[in-house]
């Protein structure tokens, strides 16, 4: 498959807004797309006041942040979508477009992580310091190319290429993420 036809295909996958309305990531054609599991009861949960931050920053010149809420660690996003939109607009005042929740990894996983992680099958930084954090508290991390944890990242460009993907600990305003996002957006 050429990347145009994977990129086609990424684009067009069905997904469904957390307001229950369908959508593709079609929809954000031309922009600089941000997708990222989120979760409300995670350690990592308050990232997202930093993806917030990020995202009233850059959206004019073209980025937008997209939040996938999964319940797959640990059951750190318990919640109906009703739940999770409530406690992303009241605890962190979240304004990027939320999706209805959905299976992030594993042999059940949303058709959009499968072609994320495939595009994608590891991050740009080494992801050890997380996956060492994980094993500390006993959790076995799982193989790549499946997700890490809560909070993973994937950069998407104007054209719906995947161009990068970031561990689940690196925060908003990383030098590394904001280089990947800041020349995507100079495309």
């Amino acid at each position: 498959m050429s990347d145009g036809d994977t990129t086609s295909a990424i684009e067009a996958i069905p997904l469904t807004t957390i307001k229950g309305e369908p959508a593709t990531l079609a929809d954000f054609a031309g922009t600089v797309r941000l997708v990222v599991n989120v979760a409300s009861k995670c350690g990592l949960t308050p990232q997202y006041a930093g993806l917030e931050s990020l995202y009233r920053a850059h959206r004019d010149a073209g980025l937008v942040v997209l939040g996938f809420p999964a319940n797959d660690f640990a059951g750190q996003e318990p919640g109906s979508d009703e739940d999770i939109q409530t406690f992303c607009s009241t605890q962190y005042d979240v304004t990027f477009p939320m999706f209805a929740k959905l299976v992030a990894t594993g042999p059940d996983k949303h058709p959009l992580y499968a072609a994320l992680t495939s595009a994608a099958p590891a991050p740009v930084k080494s992801d050890e310091g997380m996956r060492e954090r994980l094993a500390s508290y006993g959790i076995a991390p799982n193989a790549r190319p499946d997700l890490l944890w809560n909070f993973e990242k994937f950069v998407i460009g104007r054209d719906g290429a995947v161009i990068a993907r970031f561990s689940p600990d690196t925060a908003a305003d990383d030098p590394a993420l904001l280089e990947v996002i800041e020349a995507a957006l100079a495309d």
